[in-house]
């Protein structure tokens, strides 16, 4: 049996047992900074054992330059009673005994004992608060980083509408400060009825569940500062943090695109007009070169009988005589009309002016490529931006542009390889433009006769399109021609003069 304890033994063992029970570390240190008690949670801070510590100098679990100063901090206090860190707590820096350091949070009591007096230290280790602390301003900064460099405009909401964060792009995207929206309802960035509409929106969502736009996306009307409106493209996502509802909406300005798609509509528009008129004028020229052959022949024979009615005295051949002259006149007024035809579509004014080849093969490409992406085409583009500019017709080359890169995706639709480069580069006196493509290429049978009219490698072409593109190059003081492509398909090549010449000028 053990002998029963005094009462003044029973206390002291009662605090000895929590001390050894504390989660935190505790620390009891003398006037001169000798530890005197060291707890259990201390060996697993430090990796200390106590009888490696007790005895010893508390400096040995702090790092320099704490360790060296530590003596003379105890002595300040001894000689001034000036607290600096007693009763007050902090956060330093403890060492371990592998000689890594670690965050701590340490508050120090002071406990007299008659004439002398000990200091007590509550240790926690905060290495994980730490850690967590520094996740969270790191991800932050990252949060902070994609609001001010993200090109679309970001604004977060509660599920009151109310505005917790906007981006830098979205304030100026709308006009406003951040201070003027953060804080008041998101309604204000949109034109009437929406703003009015927009709570009802949230409240059916709180009240239903069921998502009009989150995570679907729209295209919607916001209203800048200025009152003035504009397209935007909305997509929402929610996210829900304890208790709380955000909604992030990520905002792309429309107006550009909706420009250049309108811009695109009307380029469409002047091609197919141009193509029109283009393609009806080489088939007359294409008629009246045809029909010039059968004319000529039918003047000849009228010509011949003619002659053979001369010496006739009848007046019935007097009257074929007659209509026999009269039909030779008439035919010849065809003729001219014909030749007239001709040359008015030969020598036809057109628009020009001085372009940047690289804006008007950009334009004409744009055109070309809508809905290539479903064809998995890897297209490249090689136009120097210090191209000189050249004296043309825009929508005229553009024409061109369209007809030879359409051509090259369509010779691509059956091929492994899919490849489009486009290029262009000064070569001595000219501009020579390529259209690159991996097809099939062309036939050596075939490209003789390529670019005459009603020829064509199409099943359901008219063979006038790669005509009409020659012409237009040719009646530019250029040429278009096709050569294999070393890779594999073909290489549609056409030249425009850097100088204008004659034809040009007067063209």
């Amino acid at each position: 049996m053990r002998a029963p304890q005094s009462p003044k033994a029973e206390p002291a063992a009662r605090l000895e047992a929590v001390m050894e029970a504390a989660v935190d570390g505790i620390i009891v240190i003398d006037s001169v900074g000798i530890v005197q008690t060291y707890n259990k949670a201390c060996e697993r801070i430090f990796g200390f054992e106590a009888g490696e510590v007790i005895g010893r100098n508390i400096r040995m679990l702090m790092p320099s330059p704490d360790r060296e100063r530590h003596d003379g901090y105890l002595e300040h206090y001894r000689r001034t009673g000036e607290r600096k860190i007693i009763g007050v707590g902090r956060e330093v820096v403890g060492q371990r005994k592998d000689g890594s350091t670690f965050p701590m949070e340490l508050s120090v009591a002071e406990v007299k004992q008659g004439d002398d007096h000990v200091f007590v230290g509550m240790v926690r280790d905060i290495t994980t608060r730490k850690r967590a602390e520094e996740d969270l301003v790191e991800r932050e900064a990252r949060l902070r980083s994609i609001l001010e460099t993200a090109a679309d405009a970001i604004v977060v909401i509660n599920e009151r509408g109310v505005v917790e964060t906007v981006s830098d792009s979205a304030s100026r995207l709308f006009g406003y400060e951040p201070h003027e929206v953060v804080g008041r309802n998101v309604s204000m960035l949109m034109p009437s009825p929406y703003r009015e509409e927009h709570d009802s929106y949230l409240r059916r969502y709180r009240e239903t569940g069921e998502r009009r736009i989150i995570g679907i996306g729209r295209i919607v009307v916001g209203q800048r500062k200025n009152g003035s409106t504009f397209p935007l493209e909305l997509s929402v996502g929610e996210i829900v943090l304890r208790d709380r509802r955000l909604f992030t909406g990520f905002l792309r300005d429309l107006t550009e695109r909706q420009a250049t798609e309108q811009r695109l509509h009307e380029l469409q528009a002047e091609l197919v007009q141009v193509s029109r008129i283009t393609s009806m004028g080489a088939m007359a020229s294409a008629f009246a070169h045809e029909l010039s052959q059968p004319l000529g022949a039918a003047m000849n024979y009228l010509n011949a009988v003619r002659r053979m009615l001369d010496d006739g005295a009848d007046p019935k051949t007097r009257r074929a005589l007659e209509g026999t002259q009269r039909a030779i006149a008439e035919i010849a007024r065809a003729g001219q009309i014909i030749q007239r035809l001709r040359q008015f579509i030969q020598k036809g004014r057109t628009e020009r002016s001085w372009e940047r080849l690289g804006k008007v093969v950009e334009e004409a490409s744009a055109l070309a490529l809508v809905g290539v992406a479903d064809r998995s085409v890897n297209i490249r583009f090689s136009i120097p931006t210090d191209l000189p500019p050249v004296l043309i017709d825009r929508v005229q080359i553009q024409q061109v542009l369209t007809n030879l890169v359409r051509n090259a995706l369509e010779a691509m639709m059956e091929s492994r390889t899919r490849e489009l480069a486009i290029s262009a580069a000064v070569a001595g006196d000219m501009v020579e433009v390529a259209v690159a493509d991996t097809g099939p290429g062309i036939s050596p049978k075939v490209a003789d006769s390529l670019f005459k009219p009603f020829v064509t490698t199409k099943e359901s072409g008219m063979g006038v399109g790669l005509s009409i593109c020659k012409s237009i190059v040719q009646a530019h003081d250029g040429d278009l021609r096709v050569k294999p492509n070393p890779r594999g398909g073909a290489i549609f090549t056409f030249t425009l003069p850097l100088k204008p010449t004659d034809a040009t000028r007067h063209g």
